[in-house]
């Protein structure tokens, strides 16, 4: 008898040992019930030169200045006031092409393995689903951890993410931070130079270069992944060190241009195929916007998932607005990332037109607006808006997480940026 009572005790420590071990598994980060976090890889363009001059801009003038002391003072209290942007005084990387839609869902699954999108990563009208056109990423509830999220469509897999905000790309830019690189290898490309990094990501996203709880969080450290800022994306995108343009800038990220021109001196608007390539890009330069006052109307670059309908895709959306009007509102499709092939000073590609790209940079809210909410610049232009939203003075802004505009605005996207020698989170 006493064996046997020894032999139940022992087997009841054991069951309890291994409840405690479960429960411990339990309460562990969602990473250690998941599948491995994802890997990928993606190349920055070396941007050099460090200490270049800024330039002067008015928002959304067709005017450039070798420093605001040159321009005239604004002609009303809510008149746009000059601005000096581009000047960078160090060497530093940014994205060649925006991080598209596959990324996205790898860096999903990974920082949300169990779907419960507890720092809204996603929402509902992303799916293929909700937004037939539009929507790029599905969510399943029912399925094992990391593999919750996954592609509306395979076209998607090369797109822009189209449906970030500034949370988001924080958020994303902190999974690379804290991930593990596990290759880096430089590379040429003519005069342009490009640095190709390979990290697994951590399901680590509320800190590292960005402290999310702090709604005005800027970096928290001087190596590592980041959201571009202001100056840094500018500069990537139309200072030109062998002088081109007017004082070293380009009027778009596409080429030169000609200030006081207008909109006559921009890039031809991309034409895509079926599978939402560039067909056109032998027509340098292109980009991906829409042109307007043309007679006939030119249509904005256009092409419908291959697993959607016509009729659902020029129709349906989440909120039932009638065919006409939803065709008016959202003209304009996202292309393949880098298939225009058309080339900044720094050799990136896209940073005109497809997406509009977010910066970390903090600016006052417009016309003296009120309240808590935290507000930042962007750039780029987007598919379905004219030629100068490529101007290099289109410095637009948003509140950083809007969740409306979040959710109806498909163009919203994200590039990275590399600022020091990163190592790994």
């Amino acid at each position: 008898m006493h064996f046997v009572g020894s032999g139940y005790l022992r087997s009841g420590r054991a069951l309890v040992l291994a409840g405690t071990m479960l429960a411990a598994m339990l309460a562990m980060a969602p990473s250690a019930l998941a599948a491995k976090p994802a890997v990928l890889t993606f190349t920055v363009a070396k941007v050099g030169a460090p200490g270049n001059p800024s330039v002067g801009i008015i928002p959304f003038e067709d005017k450039l200045f070798k420093s605001c002391a040159e321009a005239p003072p604004p002609s009303g209290a809510r008149a746009p006031k000059c601005m000096e942007v581009g000047g960078v005084g160090y060497r530093y990387g940014i994205g060649q092409l925006e991080v598209t839609a596959e990324q996205y869902v790898a860096f999903l699954n990974t920082a949300d393995p169990r779907g419960t999108n507890q720092h809204r990563l996603y929402s509902y009208t992303e799916s293929g689903r909700a937004w037939p056109r539009f929507g790029q990423i599905n969510f399943a509830r029912k399925t094992k951890p990391g593999h919750h999220y996954s592609l509306a469509a395979p076209e998607w897999a090369d797109k822009p993410y189209g449906f970030a905000n500034f949370l988001r790309s924080a958020r994303f830019a902190n999974s690379l931070y804290n991930g593990k690189i596990l290759a880096k290898k430089d590379s040429t490309s003519g005069a342009f130079k490009y640095t190709t990094y390979k990290v697994r990501l951590s399901p680590e996203t509320e800190t590292g270069m960005y402290e999310m709880s702090n709604p005005k969080t800027t970096r928290q450290a001087k190596a590592g992944f980041v959201i571009p800022s202001q100056d840094e994306w500018i500069k990537a995108a139309y200072y030109d060190p062998n002088g081109g343009g007017t004082y070293s800038y380009w009027k778009y990220p596409t080429n030169p241009g000609e200030v006081g021109k207008g909109m006559a001196d921009g890039p031809k608007q991309a034409k895509l195929d079926a599978n939402g390539n560039v067909a056109n890009a032998a027509e340098q330069p292109v980009s991906i916007f829409h042109m307007t006052g043309t007679e006939p109307p030119t249509p904005a670059p256009y092409w419908c998932p291959s697993n959607q309908t016509a009729e659902a895709c020029n129709t349906a959306n989440p909120w039932g607005i009638e065919p006409q009007s939803y065709e008016k509102a959202f003209a304009g499709s996202l292309g393949t990332v880098g298939t225009a092939l058309t080339l900044s000073p720094w050799g990136t590609l896209d940073q005109g037109g497809n997406a509009v790209e977010w910066t970390d940079t903090i600016t006052p809210p417009p016309f003296g607006v009120k309240g808590a909410r935290v507000w930042r610049r962007l750039h780029g232009g987007i598919a379905n808006a004219p030629v100068y939203q490529l101007w290099i003075s289109a410095v637009g802004l948003q509140p950083q997480d809007n969740a409306f505009y979040t959710a109806v605005y498909p163009w919203l996207g994200i590039r990275i940026g590399v600022i020091g020698n990163p190592k790994n989170g």
